[in-house]
């Protein structure tokens, strides 16, 4: 059942002094923007009204929410921190002596409200500043960043050995609820562990003769590994196969606990075969498929992305595009599966920031990843009078003189601001790294990161305004 406030204040606070009661700077401004009821709308289709335990505070977990993002805290870290911090609790609208949500509370309707509630709550907060006058949409600029998976570096030899280790784990706790007694199965773990040791120490060798044997040998080893990651799936489809003629058998507790164990060994050994396959290969001469490649055992749409960077050349994850103003509030955001090409998604930035805020930037600005002459002739369709973008590869005469005009040479410049905007965002609100799964999981993160630095910002220009 859903609640949007807490309307049973503490007594506590009636004895409690002034200077204990009194917020911050910044979350006193962030605490009265919040107090909007169209905040709570788009969490409402996820509850039911009348029926269901009574939820948190809708009000409490906007909060929770934007100091996670704002100081970069864990779930049980945040909760520890607000339950003793005063300041904090009253932020937060949780009494002195009320109870602080559980960490998993707040993971779970994170994830039950899903993607769509973080878009329209970004949507909502973008409506209230154009509506307050503080949103500007003169100037406008776009990049493209990588937002990492949460991922090991993957090689061959790590993911086999991954796999091999996360078999064991999956049937030994299927085994601890009685399903499947006598199937037979053999944790290779330890064997594993000692090939991947094997490894780390033949690559430790100098010379050019000596890395021409750990070539070798990381080649014998790794297919060694996928000989044992073979020989694990097989004797774990044996496994899995009897544990589900025993689930009818099982009630209650142990019932769910085998279905899920059984669910996570049928969908790992899924991508155990992909492993191996892409193992076998390489080994063979060949190269995976980039697009296919599997990368992470727990996060299967974490795709390689080359970004031309010299000290990480290819990296994990996702890509995203961040499209900011002169004030630095993020317009428009999205993070896409796989290193689609920029140029085509500049257009539908700008028609969503015309549809947010009514009006069409004067001028817009990239680097030369969008460079492309259908670009700029579709953003002058929607009404942008200067469009400052380098063109790719080379250029006549006309375009050279158009690019060395001092309009253009300013905003180019103004347009390197992205770049900054988006290492703030790495840095200050979590970008740098998702630690949800899956694309829906970083879109989810990369939207409360959003959100906390727009509700900063807004904040701060609204009280200005106000001086």
């Amino acid at each position: 059942m859903l609640r949007t406030r807490n309307v049973q204040p503490s007594l506590w606070e009636s004895v409690l002094p002034e200077v204990c009661l009194r917020l911050p700077t910044e979350l006193e401004r962030v605490d009265a923007w919040l107090d909007d009821e169209r905040f709570f709308a788009p969490f409402v289709p996820h509850f039911s009204a009348r029926m269901g335990r009574p939820s948190v505070p809708m009000e409490t977990y906007l909060r929770l929410m934007f100091l996670k993002h704002r100081y970069q805290l864990g779930y049980e870290s945040l909760c520890a921190e607000v339950a003793d911090s005063i300041s904090w609790r009253r932020f937060c609208r949780i009494d002195i002596d009320g109870r602080v949500p559980h960490p998993t509370t707040l993971m779970k309707i994170t994830t039950r409200c899903g993607e769509q509630a973080v878009v329209e709550l970004n949507e909502e907060l973008l409506a209230t500043a154009v509506q307050a006058r503080v949103v500007k949409t003169g100037k406008v600029r776009a990049d493209t960043t990588v937002v990492s998976a949460n991922v090991q570096y993957p090689t061959d030899s790590g993911l086999l050995a991954r796999a091999v280790v996360k078999i064991g784990r999956l049937v030994a706790r299927i085994k601890t609820v009685g399903a499947a007694p006598r199937t037979t199965f053999r944790d290779r773990s330890r064997a594993a562990a000692r090939r991947v040791r094997a490894i780390a120490l033949s690559l430790h060798l100098r010379g050019a003769a000596a890395r021409e044997e750990a070539r070798r040998t990381v080649a014998r080893i790794t297919g060694e590994l996928a000989g044992l990651l073979e020989q694990s799936a097989a004797e774990a489809i044996a496994v899995l196969r009897n544990a589900r003629r025993s689930l009818p058998r099982t009630a209650g507790r142990v019932r769910g606990r085998l279905h899920r164990a059984v669910n996570e060994l049928d969908t790992l050994l899924a991508r155990a075969a992909q492993v191996s396959a892409q193992a076998r290969t390489r080994l063979g001469g060949g190269k995976p498929d980039s697009a296919t490649r599997l990368v992470s055992l727990h996060d299967p749409q974490a795709r390689p992305i080359r970004k031309g960077r010299i000290d990480r050349p290819v990296e994990f994850g996702y890509k995203a595009q961040v499209v900011d103003n002169t004030d630095g509030i993020v317009l428009d955001h999205t993070v896409e599966l796989g290193n689609p090409a920029d140029a085509p998604q500049l257009e539908p930035a700008i028609r969503r920031i015309r549809h947010r805020t009514g009006r069409v930037p004067r001028a817009v600005a990239a680097d030369r990843g969008y460079g492309e002459a259908a670009v700029e002739t579709r953003l002058r369709d929607l009404g942008v009078q200067t469009v400052a973008i380098p063109r790719k590869g080379t250029t006549g005469t006309t375009r050279r003189q158009h690019e060395q005009r001092r309009t253009f040479r300013q905003l180019v410049k103004w347009r390197t601001g992205c770049e900054g905007r988006i290492s703030h965002l790495k840095h200050r609100y979590g970008w740098n790294r998702t630690r949800l799964t899956t694309l829906t999981g970083a879109r989810i993160w990369c939207g409360h990161g959003i959100f906390a630095h727009n509700l900063t910002k807004i904040t701060r220009l609204a009280a200005a305004q106000e001086a």
